[in-house]
């Protein structure tokens, strides 16, 4: 039951981080402009490398060890404070090096300054922490606040695109006292430390293993704004951007397993519970199997009254990119639980780091040739190349340690509910106006007819639900 309270808490965080832009994109959409998102969406996609070199893989490494020491208080104690003090020393580096980034560009500087404040939030994040402890609640709850604030700053004070330095700004400074706020509950779990016996740096190399796979992932997370804005316009990587946030978005229900499960599995590991980190895997693979595919069809099927409808039709561009990027929900699902719920936990870094490392090759040499020749939509299939080939790698590096037949369990049943599901809405949806009663009406007919097939078909998940219910 703790896992399944502490999904919810983090798929809730996770969706709710996201929340306020979801809130925000359509009236933004309409304020700033292709033009106002796609500066904004660029200039962010830049600052993320800083971000991204200036964290060296804490956020993996400090979750997973914490989850190693978290039964005993004074080690759990100077180990926070010595990945915290490293992760602040590289950050005030990565500072430094955007210092020199910026006398070297000549375009953007007033956004890129107003997006470095993310760089000294991420200095003062310790969600890692309370992952690693399992309690997600905190992070919840301390952060609603902040976003709620957000939210109410941003409908005060944008209200056109000469605003867009002050929407950078709230974003950034969201981020800053979002992380801030977190502080004040370490004192259930920590006390003072030794300092004398602080070893800071003992942390440096393996946390830099782990560094490694995130520099990969990010290459194919943020490099395709990046290049989008930079061969073709800031419009086009504003197209993008805003297809991404939507399959991040849902994207945010299903892996948020993932944080969830690292540190149960990776403490299991530690007591020698072998074969049980092997059923963590088939469930949780069943689990975000069952999810991902209605949620991968059901936003194919919506998204050409849905961009219209959201975004206006000057984001008409929007469509054909989040079609084909939808196929990523199932794929990075996959990816997720393999990579993040299985090969770090059980100190399987090294064949996790050829895979997304894989993705990043991949994805950097598809997107040359397709974004040249395809925009924005060639990003999006260079996307989904390179999560097809992190994903197949996985389930080729892990051939000889689980069982497919377990990993796939119900597979196919529920993939058949799926096109049922998407044949249905595909029927229904021109007969439907355009609006957004006809979106909803649409939902709820999908995931009516999607359980439906799974209780025919008979699916073991059904079973475990009914489990978790009599239990509760």
């Amino acid at each position: 039951m703790k896992v399944v309270r502490n999904y919810l808490y983090n798929a809730f965080y996770q969706v709710f981080i996201l929340l306020v832009p979801l809130v925000t994109t359509p009236y933004l959409a309409r304020v700033l402009g292709p033009k106002g998102v796609g500066i904004n969406s660029y200039t962010n996609s830049i600052i993320q490398y800083f971000i991204l070199f200036g964290s060296i893989g804490v956020s993996m490494y400090g979750n997973r060890q914490v989850a190693y020491v978290r039964g005993d208080k004074k080690e759990l104690t100077q180990t926070f404070y010595e990945i915290f003090i490293m992760r602040m020393v590289t950050i005030l580096l990565a500072c430094s090096v955007f210092g020199i980034f910026l006398l070297s560009v000549t375009e953007y500087h007033i956004y890129y300054l107003a997006q470095a404040v993310s760089i000294i939030a991420a200095a003062f994040d310790i969600s890692w922490f309370f992952m690693g402890v399992e309690n997600f609640a905190v992070t919840v709850f301390r952060n609603l606040i902040v976003k709620i604030i957000t939210l109410i700053s941003i409908f005060t004070f944008v209200k056109s695109y000469s605003d867009l330095t002050t929407y950078i700004l709230i974003l950034s400074l969201s981020l800053l006292f979002g992380n801030l706020t977190l502080f004040p509950s370490l004192r259930r779990y920590i006390g003072f430390p030794d300092i004398k016996k602080l070893s800071v740096w003992k942390h440096l190399l393996p946390s830099l293993a782990l560094f490694v796979p995130q520099i990969a992932t990010q290459v194919y997370l943020v490099l395709n704004k990046t290049m989008l804005g930079s061969m073709i316009s800031v419009q086009a990587a504003g197209y993008f951007d805003q297809s991404d946030k939507m399959v991040k978005m849902i994207l945010a229900v299903v892996t948020a397993t993932g944080t969830v499960m690292l540190p149960h599995v990776a403490n299991a590991f530690a007591n020698g519970e072998h074969e049980k980190t092997k059923q963590y895997l088939y469930k949780s693979f069943n689990f975000v199997t069952a999810l991902s595919i209605p949620m991968m069809f059901g936003l194919i099927a919506v998204t050409p009254k849905f961009v219209p409808l959201f975004f206006t039709i000057k984001f008409i561009q929007v469509v054909p990119v989040m079609m084909i990027e939808s196929v990523v929900i199932l794929l990075i699902a996959w990816s997720n639980v393999i990579g993040t719920q299985f090969l770090l936990p059980t100190q399987k870094t090294k064949e996790f780091t050829k895979s997304v490392m894989l993705g990043a090759i991949v994805n950097l040499i598809s997107n040359i040739p397709l974004i040249t020749v395809w925009g924005a939509i060639g990003a999006s299939i260079a996307t989904v190349i390179s999560e097809l080939s992190v994903m197949f790698y996985q389930l080729f590096i892990v051939r000889n340690l689980v069982d497919y037949q377990s990993l796939f369990l119900d597979f196919y049943r529920y993939l058949f509910s799926g096109l049922m599901m998407f044949l249905l809405l595909k029927l229904v949806d021109p007969i439907l106006p355009m609006s957004w009663a006809s979106i909803i009406i649409e939902i709820i007919m999908g995931l009516i007819v999607y359980i439906i097939f799974l209780i025919i078909l008979g699916v073991h998940l059904i079973d475990d639900l009914i489990k978790i219910i009599n239990k509760v």
